[in-house]
C-alpha cells in the first residue's frame, strides 16, 4: 500500500512537469548570452523538461525500474494526450517518441550503474537520455528525412548561422536542438543537488536493491 501511494506521488509529479514543460514550450527565452538571441532557439520548457528525469531516477532508485517504466508510461500518456491536443500530430509524434526513447534509456543506464558511485547513475543516465530525447524529437519533428510524420517545415529547414552566431550554416532545427540539449545539460547536473539531498530521505526498497 504505502509502495503503491508513493509510487502515485511520483505519477503526479511526472504529470505537472509534462503539463508545466507543454506549456512553457510556448514561450521564448527574451535573453542573450554570448552575442546568441536566446529567444530563436530556446523556449522556457527546455528549462523543466529534464526535472522528468530527476523524477524517474529517484523512483528507480526508491523502487526499481519496473515503477519507474510505470511512472514514464504515464507521463507518456498524458504527453501524447496533450501534444495530440496543441500542436500538430508530427511534433506530437515527435514529442511522445523523444520522451519514451529518452526516459526508457536513462533507466537501463541508471540501473546499470546505481551501484557505482551515487552521482554516476543520475548523471550519466540523465545526460545518456537527455542526448537520445534531442535527437530523436528534433529529428522526428524537423528533420526532411522524416516528412512521412507530416509536412516539413520551411523555416525549420533554411539554411542559417549555428547558433545565430557561427560562420557554418545549418538548417535552423540544428541550432534549436544544440541549444535545448545545452540546457538539458546544465540542468542535468543542477538535479544533482535535489538528488543527493534525497538520497537518503528516499532509500531504496528491498526490490530495488536486488534488481
Amino acid at each position: 500500500m504505502l509502495t503503491t501511494r508513493s509510487t502515485l506521488i511520483y505519477v503526479a509529479l511526472m504529470t505537472l512537469v509534462v503539463v508545466a514543460s507543454n506549456f512553457l514550450v510556448q514561450f521564448p527565452l527574451n535573453a542573450e548570452f554570448a552575442g546568441i538571441n536566446l529567444a530563436d532557439i530556446l523556449t522556457w520548457g527546455a528549462f523543466t523538461y529534464p526535472v522528468a528525469f530527476l523524477i524517474t531516477d529517484l523512483t528507480n532508485r526508491q523502487f526499481g525500474p519496473q515503477a519507474a517504466r510505470k511512472v514514464v508510461f504515464a507521463g507518456f500518456v498524458v504527453g501524447v494526450a496533450l501534444s495530440f491536443y496543441t500542436s500538430v500530430p508530427r511534433i506530437a509524434i515527435a514529442s511522445g517518441s523523444a520522451y519514451l526513447a529518452g526516459q526508457l534509456l536513462d533507466i537501463s543506464v541508471f540501473n546499470r550503474l546505481r551501484r557505482q558511485a551515487w552521482w554516476r547513475a543520475p548523471l550519466v543516465g540523465s545526460l545518456i537520455g537527455s542526448m537520445l530525447d534531442t535527437v530523436v524529437f528534433f529529428s522526428f519533428a524537423f528533420a526532411a528525412f522524416f516528412v512521412f510524420f507530416g509536412p516539413n517545415d520551411p523555416f525549420a529547414l533554411e539554411a542559417a548561422p549555428i547558433l545565430g552566431v557561427l560562420t557554418a550554416q545549418a538548417p535552423r532545427w540544428i541550432s534549436w536542438a544544440i541549444g535545448d540539449f545545452a540546457v538539458k545539460m546544465i540542468v542535468g547536473l543542477v538535479m544533482l543537488l535535489p538528488y543527493g539531498a534525497l538520497m537518503n530521505v528516499l532509500r531504496p526498497m528491498q526490490a530495488a536493491r536486488a534488481s
